[in-house]
């Protein structure tokens, strides 16, 4: 037998997940669409790029820290209301920004649009997991082709939109999300609510256990490099705003390949650790050559695309990996690890914006790359868990760890992990 699985069929799913994968491509269209327009915004609302960079920041940080209390809201009305709930202060919020007149205006309604997204976003994954017919690794992967879909068609959209008003992405998205609202609350089936309501405080504590917190702080430090790609690159660009649309289009279509076939490819190769390790390195390159030909516009419009591709893989054998070595509900490791890393891609916009305007547009880059490489280094203090999680998705794939099997030894390692803590 392989000691790598084979790539499972992601296609294989019940009505529920798809619906949820539906709303899923329209909630994640929502962070590469304003992207087109952020020059665009800068200049007609006479902002500097690090103001409009806050509509990463407010969006990003409001997602991470309302990360915490999903699974309290989530174990109390179920997770459809749940889904609910958070599609309809997106349409709300999305509707609100479009209309707003400021740039203080807009960055305050992402942030109550970031609330949205974090109900949805880390309920969604838990909803596709807990329902997919298709196997484990084939429900994350089709979760991270929704997000690579809903990325690419994000930017192509916002272009469009944009290119007759600032306010058109914004609008956008909320009839779009009023879509995938009716199809939620049609198609998706009413569920219980779980038998042990969620404290405000198990996301936290989740982080205690080596194996969470190591993959968190691996993607707070990869997506710092990711979103200072997608948040500040579209200003040394200098394109239109249908060009800058084309570009994130093409950066967001290699997302979704390759998170749906590169990543698979890839694991069945070299595995888990090795797989995060080459691709990590390769983004960091990529950021780095970004840094270094920020004045050339053809090489900066090229690597950007091409990070999609890290970008993908990354998303695909990462989130994977945080579902298989956490011992805890796969709800509340969503919600831990989309805390940590959510921080990093909150900051890392606002963060290029300020150093760029006192030290030139090649630092933030540079910046970038060294977070990524830095990732690899607290990636590899967890080498053995990486290797654990291959063991274990290996097992599953062949038939040969029953759930209960599984659930009762990450039961008996987080118990482990908690008196020893507690020693």
């Amino acid at each position: 037998m392989s000691a790598h699985p084979s790539a499972p069929n992601p296609f294989k799913q019940p009505k529920a997940v798809w619906a949820v994968a539906f709303a899923c491509v329209i909630s994640f269209m929502g962070i590469g669409l304003v992207d087109p327009i952020l020059p665009s915004l800068s200049s007609q609302l006479h902002a500097t790029p690090s103001q409009v960079s806050l509509l990463f920041t407010s969006y990003l940080v409001v997602t991470a820290v309302a990360m915490l209390v999903t699974g309290f809201v989530s174990s109390r009305i179920g997770a459809k209301r749940t889904l609910v709930a958070g599609l309809v202060l997106i349409v709300l919020f999305s509707a609100a920004a479009g209309a707003s007149g400021s740039i203080d205006g807009i960055v305050g309604f992402r942030a109550g649009w970031g609330l949205g997204n974090a109900l949805f976003i880390a309920t969604s994954l838990a909803v596709i997991v807990g329902s997919a017919s298709g196997g484990f690794a084939g429900a994350i992967i089709l979760y991270e082709t929704a997000l690579g879909i809903g990325i690419a068609i994000g930017p192509l959209l916002g272009g469009e939109l944009g290119g007759i008003s600032w306010r058109g992405p914004f609008f956008g998205v909320s009839a779009l999300m009023a879509i995938a609202l009716i199809a939620t609350i049609v198609l998706v089936q009413p569920t219980p609510t779980p038998a042990r309501r969620a404290s405000i405080a198990d996301p936290i504590k989740a982080l205690r256990h080596r194996g969470l917190l190591t993959m968190g702080l691996t993607a707070l430090c990869y997506n710092w490099g990711f979103f200072t790609v997608l948040g500040y690159a579209p200003f040394p660009m200098d394109l239109g705003t249908h060009e800058l649309g084309y570009v994130f289009t093409g950066w967001g279509l290699l997302v979704a390949f390759f998170s749906v076939f590169g990543a698979p490819w890839l694991q069945s190769r070299l595995g888990i650790a090795r797989s995060l390790y080459l691709n990590l390195a390769l983004f960091a390159l990529d950021i780095l050559v970004i840094g270094l030909f920020t004045d050339s516009k053809t090489t900066l419009i090229v690597a950007v695309i091409v990070a999609g591709a890290f970008i993908g893989i990354n998303n695909t054998i990462t989130t994977q990996a945080v579902m298989t070595v956490a011992p805890v509900e796969r709800s509340v490791a969503s919600a831990s690890y989309g805390f940590v890393r959510f921080i990093g891609g909150g900051l890392a916009p606002y963060a290029a914006g300020k150093i760029a305007e006192h030290s030139g547009v090649h630092l933030p880059f540079y910046i970038g790359a060294a977070a990524v490489a830095l990732g690899i280094g607290v990636l590899a203090t967890g080498h053995s868990l990486l290797a654990e999680a291959e063991r274990v998705q290996a097992a599953e794939a062949a038939g040969h760890t029953p759930a209960e099997e599984r659930r009762e030894t990450l039961e008996k390692q987080a118990l482990a992990e908690d008196l020893g803590s507690a020693g």
